[in-house]
């Protein structure tokens, strides 16, 4: 099956005349006169840029992905190569009406007339992974229908085979492939793609959204009606808005698009650093502007998290790198484990520096990040930095992020908007305020340690053995474990008393 699926990609890539982009560089120039000889039956119809968005499409859901992606970059792809690839956000054919009633009549064991007051089935937006169709509930009110396309599974987790043995050759054939842990990456990208394929899950993402942002000035979520979803199928309320591509339609409407950009930036950071949930997905196919100018966050399938220790290195990551303090950035990645810890602080620093000095004081629009992140890459190499499987899909969303705020306003400067939420990010965590806030958090805890006090001293001072004070110890240590910071400092301030009485004892 994998062998017939990787002949049709290369028949794909030959019919569509893809070979074009990999023999237009000097290093295969060699190939192009057997390559021509091979093909010589080909007649194209189309432009190189809409041949590409045809067999991306053909190829299926991963690599229409892939071309998502690649549409908001305008910085690293020609304009007509771009333009074509943002169709795929939203406008990929759709399946048949027949097959839509079919997946609707097995969810709900009855006909799409009995549960719907109306259905309009040519659908409003087409993906991927599913496509989406409006609706009214009996009780009127106005509905998103989201149905999981016919029998995605199959293509996905063949292309996802694929995607494994190309890992296991990258391993095999290419130095930098074990470094890369290309396998490791897959399976993230296959976790996420499983979890777009369950609507069950992606509604539970959007209700945790909402509440994280409930009463937001930002940033709106539909209400999802959980009565109506299952695996296959998402209802949720459907909402009125300007795709933010429209930049046009959105100035005529009176919206402050500088404001606008700056707003996107600040619901990031705020999904990344205060929630560790945010939104993994965001093309401009997936994001609307009300009237109001509040960005409307549309399809959750895909949503990245984070833990604390992630959410602490990166914040000091970009708190060191506004500041401009590289040998603080260098520090951070040894301290995080993302880099080796033999690596030299002074050398890796000096290449930090020679990376990103360069960016500071400019506006986005004399920025490429992407050129930046590829220069950062070719840094990490000589220094055997490891890529981060769970820190993929944000590398993912900053890229979405650039592309977005290049789209809305090309002089917005990315770093003046981030660096205060960062700085006030940080104080909360680890200034005064977080102390308050982590002594309220483990003050409960204390209730069940506390009383225990008089009785192991008794226990120490009675002479009872250096077994029982080796005992308790170790229960301390393993509380310091499942507790924060501010717990272990106790634990071990309480076990220092513990010996020293013990040692008055003997």
């Amino acid at each position: 099956m994998r062998l017939l699926r990787l002949f049709r990609i290369l028949a794909v890539v030959l019919r569509f005349g893809l070979d074009e982009f990999v023999l237009g560089h000097e290093r295969f120039k060699g190939l192009r006169p057997l390559v021509g000889f091979l093909t010589s039956w080909r007649r194209f119809e189309h432009s190189r840029s809409v041949r590409l968005r045809l067999a991306l499409e053909a190829l299926g859901p991963i690599f229409v992905k892939f071309g998502q992606v690649l549409s908001t970059r305008r910085d690293l792809l020609p304009s007509d190569l771009a333009d074509e690839l943002a169709k795929l956000q939203d406008q990929v054919p759709p399946f048949a009406p027949t097959r839509v009633r079919a997946t609707l009549e097995r969810t709900y064991g009855q006909s799409v007339e009995n549960v719907f007051q109306a259905f309009d089935f040519t659908p409003i937006a087409s993906a991927s992974v599913a496509q989406v169709h409006l609706a009214r509930l009996p009780d009127g009110n106005e509905v998103a229908v989201k149905i999981l396309r016919p029998e995605i599974r199959a293509v996905i987790g063949n292309d996802l085979a694929l995607l494994h043995d190309g890992a296991t050759l990258m391993q095999a054939f290419w130095r930098e492939g074990r470094r890369l842990r290309p396998h490791e990456v897959v399976d993230e990208f296959a976790k996420h793609l499983d979890d777009e394929l369950d609507l069950m899950r992606e509604a539970s993402n959007a209700s945790q959204l909402r509440r994280n942002f409930e009463d937001s000035p930002l940033l709106l979520i539909p209400e999802v009606h959980w009565d109506y979803c299952n695996e296959e199928v998402m209802v949720m309320e459907r909402m009125h808005g300007t795709p933010v591509s429209h930049v046009a339609e959105l100035r005529a409407q009176g919206i402050d698009i500088p404001k606008l950009a700056r707003a996107g930036v600040d619901i990031f950071f705020t999904q990344v650093f205060r929630d560790g949930f945010f939104h993994a997905d965001m093309h401009p196919g997936n994001i609307m502007v009300d009237r109001e100018g509040r960005y409307i966050a549309l399809d959750f399938g895909i949503m990245g998290t984070l833990n604390d220790v992630d959410k602490h290195y990166l914040a000091q990551n970009f708190i060191a790198f506004f500041q401009r303090d590289y040998k603080r950035v260098a520090e951070v990645h040894i301290e995080s484990g993302w880099a080796p810890k033999g690596t030299r602080v002074d050398e890796f620093e000096a290449a930090i520096r020679s990376v990103c000095e360069p960016v500071f004081d400019r506006p986005l629009k004399e920025i490429s990040f992407g050129k930046v992140l590829m220069r950062l890459f070719q840094a990490s190499r000589r220094f055997n930095i490891e890529v981060q499987p769970q820190l993929v899909l944000l590398q993912k969303t900053l890229l979405n992020i650039e592309g977005l705020g290049r789209e809305l306003d090309p002089d917005l400067d990315l770093w003046v908007s981030a660096k205060p939420f960062l700085e006030r990010w940080m104080s909360e965590q680890i200034g005064w305020l977080g102390l308050v806030r982590r002594v309220r958090q483990e003050a409960p805890s204390w209730g069940v340690w506390l009383p225990q006090m008089p009785r192991l001293i008794y226990r120490a001072l009675s002479g009872e053995g250096q077994q029982a004070i080796e005992a308790h110890l170790a229960l301390l240590a393993r509380a310091s474990r499942r507790q924060s910071w501010l717990l272990a400092i106790i634990a071990v301030v309480l076990a220092a008393i513990l010996v020293a009485l013990a040692d008055i004892a003997s």
